[in-house]
C-alpha cells in the first residue's frame, strides 16, 4: 500500500546543535522489504530499526531516509606558533633581500597549510547514545504516521472494493436468475432446431424430457453459482476486518476468477456468457485493487 510520512528532530548535546528529518514511503508489496539509507556511523542502528518497523508494518517496499546535519557552536583553533614563526622569519628575509616583492600578510601566513588547524567538537558515547535513542524514537513515529497514511488509504481502496463486488454479486444472482428459466429455453430451443430440420418429425414427451436433461446437465452451473456467492460472502467478509487480509483476498480472486471462467465455458446461453463475460472484468479490477491493500 502507498504512503508518504516525514519527521524532524533536533537536539543539542555539548556544543553540537544537531537535526534530522526521517522521509518514509512506501508502495505496494507481497512482503515487508524495508531499504534504509543512513548517515556514516549509524548502520549499527539497521538491525533494530528494521525490527521497529516490522512490529508496525505488515506489507510493502519501504524505503526509510535518515538526514542528519550537525553545527558546531563552538571550534577549538590551535596554531603551530613554530611554524608560524618560521614562515614570518622567512618571509622578513626574503623581502629584505628582495625588496620588490611585497611582504607576506599576517592573513596570508595563517592560511598556509599546517599553521591553523580546527578542533571539531566530537560526540562523547554518552551523547552518541542519546542521539541514536531520540533518532530511534522519530523513525518509530514516522512508521506510525506512514501506517496512519496507509490506513486512510486503505479505507479509499475498501470503499472501491465495495463497489465492485456489489457488481459482482448483483451478476451472479442475474446470472443464476436466467440459469432457473434455462429447461424452458433449452426445450424451446430443441424443439425449434426439430422443426427446422422437418416438420413431420414427431419425437415423444419422455424422448424431449430425456434430451433436454441431458442439456441441462452439461450446462449445469448451480455449483459454480453456489461458489460464487460463497467467495462474495468471504470477501464481504474480509472487508470488514481489521487483520491484514490482502493474501486471503488475493486467493478469493482466483477462486473467483476460476468460477467465473467455468460459468463460462459451460453457458449454453448468450445472455449468460455475455455476463459471465462482465464478471470476469469486475473480477480482474477487484484483484487489481487488491494488489494496494495489505
Amino acid at each position: 500500500m502507498t504512503g508518504f510520512a516525514r519527521t524532524n528532530g533536533n537536539i543539542s548535546l555539548g556544543q553540537n546543535n544537531i537535526a534530522w528529518s526521517w522521509e518514509i514511503k512506501s508502495v505496494n508489496g507481497k512482503s515487508l522489504d524495508l531499504k534504509l539509507r543512513l548517515p556514516s556511523g549509524f548502520d549499527d542502528m539497521s538491525l533494530t530499526l528494521k525490527n521497529k518497523a516490522s512490529e508496525i508494518l505488515n506489507r510493502g517496499s519501504v524505503s526509510a531516509f535518515l538526514e542528519l546535519t550537525t553545527e558546531n557552536l563552538s571550534k577549538n583553533i590551535k596554531i603551530d606558533e613554530k611554524l608560524l614563526e618560521d614562515l614570518t622569519l622567512q618571509a622578513v628575509a626574503l623581502c629584505q633581500k628582495h625588496p620588490e616583492i611585497a611582504m607576506a600578510t599576517a592573513g596570508e601566513l595563517l592560511s598556509q597549510r599546517g599553521v591553523v588547524e580546527q578542533d571539531e567538537n566530537t560526540l562523547s558515547d554518552e551523547d552518541l547514545l542519546t542521539l541514536k535513542e531520540k533518532i530511534l524514537a522519530d523513525f518509530i513515529s514516522t512508521c506510525q504516521k506512514l501506517q496512519y497514511d496507509r490506513q486512510k488509504e486503505g479505507e479509499k481502496i475498501k470503499n472501491a472494493l465495495g463497489t465492485i463486488l456489489e457488481k459482482i454479486n448483483e451478476i451472479t444472482l442475474n446470472i443464476e436468475k436466467i440459469f432457473e428459466t434455462l429447461p424452458e429455453k433449452l426445450k424451446e430451443k430443441l424443439l425449434a432446431q426439430i422443426k427446422s430440420v422437418s416438420d413431420d418429425i414427431s419425437i415423444s414427451e419422455d424422448r424431449l424430457a430425456q434430451e433436454i436433461v441431458l442439456m441441462v446437465t452439461r450446462a449445469d452451473i448451480k455449483e459454480e453459482i453456489d461458489r460464487l456467492k460463497t467467495h462474495i460472502k468471504s470477501a464481504y467478509n474480509l472487508l470488514e476486518s481489521d487483520e491484514a487480509v490482502g493474501r486471503r483476498l488475493d486467493f478469493l480472486c482466483q477462486e473467483l476468477n476460476r468460477e467465473a471462467n467455468t460459468t463460462c465455458s459451460k453457458a449454453s446461453d448468450i445472455a449468460i456468457t455475455n455476463m459471465g463475460m462482465e464478471l470476469k472484468a469486475l473480477i480482474e479490477q477487484f484483484r487489481e485493487q487488491v494488489q494496494n491493500i495489505e
